[in-house]
């Protein structure tokens, strides 16, 4: 685990997730998280000229394929 990984693993006051750390977190490529992003299945607000994905979206995202999984 490098220094940052590190960091976000402890730090659990965040607030904002870049999308790298988000994509991290749900263990997928940024061009994945991105596509998610841009098809509304993972939360994210503009920050200014940034894009941050609130610190509770993954875990819901990943709630809502898990009782999508369960129902199919």
């Amino acid at each position: 685990m490098d220094t940052a990984q590190l960091a976000e693993a402890i730090d659990t006051t965040l607030v904002l997730l870049t999308v790298e750390e988000a994509a991290r977190r749900l263990r997928i490529g940024r061009t994945v998280c991105y596509r998610l992003i841009r098809s509304g299945e993972l939360e994210s607000i503009t920050v200014g000229t940034l894009r941050r994905i609130p610190a509770d979206a993954p875990a819901e995202y990943v709630a809502r394929r898990r009782a999508a999984q369960r129902a199919a």
